[in-house]
């Protein structure tokens, strides 16, 4: 059996994405990954749909499809999920049971006017 020929070793780059990305855009990515949340995600998305309604306005398809993932953005955004309802409903009712009942503030009293 002819020897195995020996392969160069590759160094393994950044990331996953960083294999195809040029010189500049892996400076972007790595910016990127300190970014924390999908805020400026969100805002890059309104301001590329406004510059498709300035450019392009005529592009129904990539306004509809632009607008669709802001609306999906926006959503997971604010979503919580069912563990952190139930934390904030417990954290509300800590805070009314050993805060304000002390201190006489009325829960679900009608107040005349």
């Amino acid at each position: 059996m002819p020897p195995k020929k020996a392969r160069a070793k590759k160094r393994p780059s950044g990331s996953f994405y960083a294999r195809v990305l040029d010189e500049a855009e892996a400076l972007d990515l790595e910016l990127a990954a300190d970014v924390n949340g999908i805020d400026e995600e969100i805002a890059l998305l309104r301001v590329k749909i406004k510059s498709i309604l300035g450019d392009d306005p005529k592009n129904v398809r990539l306004l509809v499809e632009a607008t669709n993932a802001l609306e999906r953005l926006i959503r997971t955004r604010f979503k919580i999920t069912r563990e952190q309802r139930k934390g904030l409903r417990e954290a509300i009712t800590t805070v009314l049971k050993d805060i304000a009942l002390p201190l006489g503030v009325g829960i679900g009293v009608a107040r005349g006017k």
